[in-house]
């Protein structure tokens, strides 16, 4: 260790350097001071996924400051300047506040489980989450997932390998959600969506359509400037299009909530924003919906949507851009659902995507069969479910009072039915296969109240 006779500008370096392992130490693994209960943790993956990067970190940084450590020992015999060892240094100290940025991050995710009930139900939009990342055959792996609610109206995703500061590849999808959207089926619409680009990343979505868009930009001369502006905006109309073919009609009119705004905003055409101009954002969720899963009430919804923010006193330049985009979307909600992308070895996204199960008209009807009974929902999965709740309240059978107390009920039991599934005492209890599921689950859980 240098002394400050030595040279007291290496050696105050020193000190900092020393009071960053000091400080580096305390950065416990979260499983250490992270109070929740069991039902409100992440998943078993996303715990390990977290720890084991945090952990992969710190010994990283804690490296690095030893190593500086010991040149800074050398640089002393030889004199080195004191400017030199300085700029070495803030090297190191931009890693650390890296690493501190990481872990704030994910305690921002952590947290949260600690608050009473809503940290139960944060977990349960994990497992919604996972479930509606879910396809048949599996084309690529499910990554760990986990949710985090924040102040806003808008919802957002770091993806899974995306860059975290400093560098280091994130090692769990983590979404952030609106507060302001719990507990109702609109929460769908903004997890599901956020789930959408994940996905999208997943299977190279955005790349397999750019050159299809471009192409029809040759095609279709007329309407090339719609085609160039949903060629922009193609990184979020896949997410809203995941959405309405997971949640059904659900997905609108949750985005209608959130696009709910001034006028001057429904309408503001900005070619520096990825996501559409609402107005028409929230038609081309319904055109897509309409060709996933035909029927009256998406355009039923889109004439509402239009009286709620005419458009006859826009001015014309502004009205002849809208007009040119709504009369493409047809074409091209055709041309998305029938997309073959190589990720997903010759079907189509509509193959692959819609379920005759989520057409409206079986919605409806599940609903009616599934009316005051949750047990029933339970047995479905959860973004099933929160479609046939968005069918209910599109079709007026159920008022918001009772969609919040359904689906926060289902929040608490997905939380709870995943939380016993991690363990391995209960694994082999829950298994489907198991003759002690039958008995085991609805007693254990109907004391916690989640049957009616």
């Amino acid at each position: 260790m240098l002394t400050n006779t030595f040279s007291p500008a290496l050696w105050l370096i020193e000190q900092e350097a020393l009071a960053l392992l000091t400080r580096l130490a305390r950065l416990q693994p979260f499983a250490l001071h992270m109070p929740m209960v069991a039902a409100a943790t992440v998943s078993l993956a996303a715990q390990q996924a977290i720890e084991q990067h945090m952990l992969g970190a710190r010994q990283k940084l804690q490296s690095m400051v030893v190593e500086f450590i010991d040149w800074l020992q050398d640089a002393a015999e030889k004199e080195v300047a004191a400017a030199e060892a300085q700029s070495r240094f803030t090297f190191v100290r931009l890693r650390f506040n890296s690493l501190i940025s990481q872990f704030d991050i994910f305690a921002d995710v952590l947290a949260q489980r600690s608050e009473h009930e809503t940290g139960v139900w944060i977990a349960g939009l994990d497992y919604v989450a996972t479930d509606a990342l879910r396809l048949p055959n599996n084309y690529y792996q499910i990554p760990p997932i986990a949710c985090y609610l924040d102040r806003g109206h808008g919802a957002a995703i770091r993806r899974i390998k995306t860059r975290l500061p400093g560098g280091d590849q994130n090692p769990v999808a983590i979404i952030r959600v609106p507060r302001e959207r719990m507990v109702g089926s609109g929460i769908s619409s903004s997890l599901v969506h956020e789930v959408g680009h994940q996905a999208s990343a997943l299977l190279n979505l955005i790349n397999s359509l750019r050159p299809v868009l471009r192409q029809q930009q040759k095609e279709d001369p007329q309407s090339k400037m719609a085609w160039q502006l949903l060629e922009r905006w193609i990184s979020e109309i896949i997410a809203d299009f995941w959405s309405v073919a997971k949640v059904g009609i659900a997905a609108p009119l949750g985005l209608m909530a959130v696009v709910s705004l001034p006028r001057p905003f429904v309408f503001r055409i900005s070619l520096d924003d990825p996501h559409p101009v609402p107005w028409i954002r929230v038609k081309l969720s319904c055109g897509m919906g309409n060709a996933l899963y035909p029927h009256p009430q998406w355009q039923r919804l889109a004439s509402l949507w239009e009286q709620l923010y005419p458009t006859d006193n826009l001015e014309k330049e502004k009205q002849h851009v809208l007009k040119l985009l709504e009369a493409t979307i047809p074409r091209f909600a055709a041309l998305l659902v029938k997309h073959r992308p190589k990720s997903l070895q010759g079907r189509s996204l509509q193959e692959v995507l819609a379920e005759k199960e989520r057409h409206p008209s079986y919605l409806s009807a599940y609903y009616q069969k599934w009316k005051g009974s949750l047990q029933q929902m339970q047995s479905a999965a959860p973004t099933f479910v929160f479609a046939t709740v968005g069918q209910a309240r599109m079709d007026g059978e159920i008022s918001p009072e009772q969609e919040g107390q359904i689906l926060s009920k289902l929040l608490t039991y997905w939380a709870t039915y995943s939380s016993l599934s991690n363990s391995a005492a209960c694994a082999e209890a829950l298994s489907p296969l198991h003759p002690l599921q039958k008995t085991f689950q609805p007693t254990l859980l109907n004391q916690g109240g989640l049957y009616v």
